[in-house]
């Protein structure tokens, strides 16, 4: 007998506008968490958008490629969404764009939620679930009253900008709270934009001690989570990360196990 195959789980690239050779790209550490803290295989998705033949321009594409799928990740990156996607106008216009991510990101997501496909979603991941689901964002967070920096220094080493930061109140009965199995957490922060609305069937999961939210779950039964911060990095070192994608393993395994039985 064969042994059971991993569960799939697709990942959207960022497209990196270099000088001569575009690049569809998808850090090392998150492939690592997927395939060794999920103990998934990774698939990665090109956010292939402004040409002929281009994937996503058409709702089937959508489909085929999450009829793939045991779950989906979305990823940080260093772009921002951009905000007409929730209905402002962008407030600086040097504001890291990456329109193709945005395009199959947003389409993805919605659809993966609907059909109660698994699905994490960290830092860019994170806001831009709440933006696909209809939630809105705070731009720049270091500049809006009441919220403080949540940004990394640049100049510290990669150490210290994805170090412990700050912690988090996690909610009662949570997931995050189950996992922890704790009311708090540290938590490392790289990140301008943050959550402003939150979108209609999400429940808040953490909040930082400005009351910015760090966290939030899907409110059906279906595996919802998305975290702002970045507990990909050194995941092995920190058991609320080990339990966070271990936990998306498993959803992605019950959600293959239950297809199978259903096909």
């Amino acid at each position: 007998m064969q042994p059971e195959r991993k569960p799939l789980i697709g990942i959207v690239a960022d497209l990196n506008r270099k000088p001569t050779h575009p690049v569809h790209s998808v850090g090392d550490k998150y492939l690592d968490a997927v395939t060794a803290g999920a103990d998934a295989l990774a698939f990665i998705i090109p956010a292939l958008i402004d040409r002929p033949g281009a994937a996503f321009t058409d709702p089937t594409d959508i489909d085929r490629v999450l009829n793939l799928l045991d779950g989906l990740f979305l990823t940080g990156a260093t772009s921002n969404v951009a905000p007409i996607h929730y209905g402002a106008t962008l407030a600086d216009p040097h504001s890291p764009a990456d329109p193709a991510r945005d395009h199959v990101s947003l389409a993805l997501a919605r659809a993966a939620i609907r059909r109660g496909l698994p699905v994490l979603g960290v830092c860019r991941g994170f806001q831009e679930i709440n933006v696909a689901l209809g939630g809105t964002l705070h731009q720049a967070v270091h500049d809006t009253p009441g919220f403080n920096d949540h940004r990394e220094n640049s100049k510290d080493t990669l150490d210290v900008q994805y170090g412990p930061s700050h912690p988090v109140a996690l909610a009662p009965g949570g997931l995050l709270h189950r996992l922890a199995g704790a009311a708090t957490a540290q938590v490392n922060s790289l990140h301008g934009q943050g959550v402003d609305r939150l979108a209609p069937g999400l429940a808040v999961e953490a909040v930082a001690p400005d009351g910015l939210i760090e966290a939030y779950r899907g409110d059906s039964n279906s595996f919802l989570l998305a975290v702002q911060w970045h507990p990909e990095w050194r995941f092995r070192e920190n058991a609320l990360s080990a339990g966070i994608f271990r936990a998306f393993g498993d959803a992605a395994r019950a959600w293959r196990i239950a297809a199978k039985l259903a096909a």
